[in-house]
């Protein structure tokens, strides 16, 4: 029996510690790693320890584009949200400045400072009529106008031209337009008043691809700047403006335009004056002129005959005309335009027969005509119309 029993006992038969009893017996070394642990987690964590995803998400990912993959995108966007879109950040505020082409200018400085061709490389309408103006910011009366609006002191009388006393001096918009000429080369269109013609021979010569010109205020001799334009197909002469300013274009200025700008496409006068030699130098020298508007003339007796010479005249309008012809002369001398379509009248004065019957008889060709909003309309008028052999019913409005 005690052989038995020292076998029991031998150190060989004892049986080895379970992990669970070393985990009972040691629980001073555990405690402290289970209130480590907590306490580590609750810790700041090391900024250069967190990951990568949550800071590229805060990343501009449009800086992986080059410009002009942006600029593509930028421009099948709606117009509506340009705005919008150049207040992102400065690089679309430069981006979005190089899709705008057509702009007015308001603030002179911003033209004569350079800003304006950083801003807007790409121009190629620029509008300078209210820019040339000079009026009171602050003030609260606003004079508005088919071709202009501007801010107005209250001290003003009843006979003052309002645009004539309030624009920049001929040198400041010279200036003005040498600069545009310099910063803006591929200029096609150009809207200006009280220009020289030195100021306008800059631009002929510096933006050689302007083909659509706008001129208030202007006169014979400015009229010389603009036959260095060669490449002119739209020609818009405001010479005169009742209650805004005055200037007067006369057959010299017209046999200028004709003789200096022979591509023509569409002429428009208002204010002008002329006579017969200056429309008829017009229809020999344009020979592409399609459409021409004549706006409150000022011309002399017997004008009408000089339409006969524009032999490819497809439309002729006339606008806000107090007369027609008060003496447009025997029929035999009148012609006619062999290639007009349309014949547009619009708040014209129409109370002489003479005038009506001859304009009829110079537009036989005509196939259609409107008449809108204008006065002395009668019965024998619309039997003048008959001449127009080729006229479809007449549209009246």
């Amino acid at each position: 029996m005690s052989a038995l029993s020292e076998k029991a006992d031998s150190p060989l038969k004892k049986k080895p510690p379970s992990w669970s009893d070393i985990w009972l017996r040691n629980t001073k070394p555990l405690k402290h790693v289970v209130f480590t642990m907590p306490l580590q987690s609750l810790s700041p964590k090391d900024p250069k320890s967190q990951s990568i995803i949550p800071t590229f998400a805060n990343i501009d990912r449009t800086l992986l584009l080059s410009d002009e993959l942006l600029l593509q995108i930028l421009s099948k966007l709606p117009h509506l949200q340009r705005n919008p879109n150049s207040l992102v950040c400065k690089r679309w505020l430069n981006l979005q400045g190089r899709l705008i082409r057509s702009l007015k200018i308001l603030d002179w400085d911003f033209l004569e400072s350079g800003r304006l061709f950083t801003r807007f490389p790409n121009l190629t309408h620029v509008d300078l009529l209210n820019g040339c103006l000079l009026s009171p910011r602050d003030s609260g009366i606003l004079l508005t106008h088919r071709l202009a609006s501007m801010q107005m002191g209250s001290g003003f009388c009843s006979n003052r031209k309002f645009l004539e006393e309030d624009l920049l001096p001929v040198e400041a918009v010279d200036k003005g337009l040498q600069a545009l000429a310099n910063g803006c080369p591929n200029l096609r269109r150009l809207v200006v008043i009280n220009a020289s013609e030195l100021g306008l021979l800059t631009v002929a010569e510096e933006c050689l691809t302007v083909q659509e010109l706008e001129l208030h205020k202007c006169n014979d001799n400015v009229l010389r700047g603009i036959a260095a334009c060669e490449n002119l197909q739209i020609v818009k002469l405001v010479a005169n403006v009742d209650g805004l300013y005055s200037s007067s274009v006369t057959d010299i200025g017209l046999t200028i335009v004709a003789q200096g700008c022979k591509r023509l496409v569409r002429l428009e006068l208002s204010g002008c004056e002329g006579s017969f030699d200056g429309i008829k130098a017009i229809g020999q020298c344009c020979l592409m002129l399609e459409e021409l508007t004549i706006c409150d003339h000022k011309m002399d007796d017997g004008w009408l005959a000089g339409l006969s010479y524009c032999e490819n005249l497809k439309t002729l309008k006339l606008l806000s005309c107090k007369r027609i012809d008060r003496s447009p002369g025997r029929d035999e001398y009148l012609g006619f335009c062999p290639a007009l379509e349309r014949l547009h009248l619009q708040k014209c004065q129409l109370r002489s027969n003479k005038s009506v019957r001859a304009l009829f008889r110079v537009c036989e060709a005509v196939r259609e005509i409107v008449i809108q909003d204008c006065w002395g309309l009668n019965n024998d008028m619309f039997r003048f119309a008959s001449v127009c052999s080729s006229l479809v019913p007449v549209n009246m409005a």
